[in-house]
């Protein structure tokens, strides 16, 4: 393995984050084993932090224990994803049914308002900021259903394809059409026309989908190719 930056003994949230980007950017091949002594060396601690974040880890989603053979990397199933996908744009029509009917205009206006394109920022947004800001528009569009159940699994569902779905704020294009997206969206809730605004949601989720997808793929095929070169040496 290469040496990562070291790491405050002790720090199990620095690790945390760490590992996390290096599963999140596939330099983990997706199915790989890692240990807690290859990851303390990694990043230069002990055993206990390392130990802390891949318990943290295992609960995210991110990791899998499999009985007397170690700690794995969570394998990349895209039929899978696909999947929670088509779970995920049932819940979004549900939400949109009900947020259409319950949903204060006040709190509609307000999230257009949020994602207007003209108010979008100028400055460079990270991957995972973006990411988070994507996920609290759906999850406030649940939440204005008035059914909290739905939002929880929503919320279920998007931790699910999050390795994924965070690649698609990768493309400044992506980023722009989401706001887009997103605006026209409540525009169609605002007029309370539920039949435009499911169509518009449905569509907005299937390009995303797309997208990440795509760069999913060609992300784990340079990530392979490496994994192979790095075995002959």
């Amino acid at each position: 393995m290469n040496a990562a930056n070291p790491i405050r003994a002790g720090s199990a949230q620095e690790v945390y984050q760490q590992l996390k980007t290096l599963i999140m950017s596939f330099e983990l091949y997706p199915g790989s084993r890692v240990t807690e002594t290859e990851l303390a060396e990694r990043f230069g601690v002990s055993r206990t932090p390392v130990r802390e974040a891949l318990q943290r880890l295992q609960l995210e989603g991110y990791l899998t224990v499999r009985p007397k053979q170690g700690c794995f990397i969570r394998e990349i199933d895209i039929a899978e994803i696909d999947e929670h996908y088509q779970v995920r744009i049932a819940l979004e029509m549900c939400a949109i049914e009900l947020a259409c009917t319950h949903m204060p205009e006040r709190e509609l206006k307000e999230l257009a308002r949020q994602w207007d394109p003209i108010y979008q920022p100028t400055e460079d947004v990270d991957v995972e900021t973006m990411s988070a800001r994507d996920e609290t528009f759906h999850i406030a569009l649940a939440e204005g259903s008035g059914n909290l159940v739905l939002a929880d699994y929503l919320q279920r569902v998007n931790q699910t394809i999050h390795i994924i779905r965070r690649l698609d704020f990768t493309n400044d294009m992506r980023v722009d059409l989401t706001y887009k997206e997103h605006h026209a969206i409540c525009q169609h809730l605002i007029k309370r026309d539920v039949v435009a605004a499911q169509q518009a949601m449905t569509q907005h989720i299937r390009r995303s989908q797309q997208a990440a997808r795509a760069i999913t793929l060609e992300q784990l095929s340079r990530a392979r190719s490496r994994v192979r070169r790095a075995q002959r040496v």
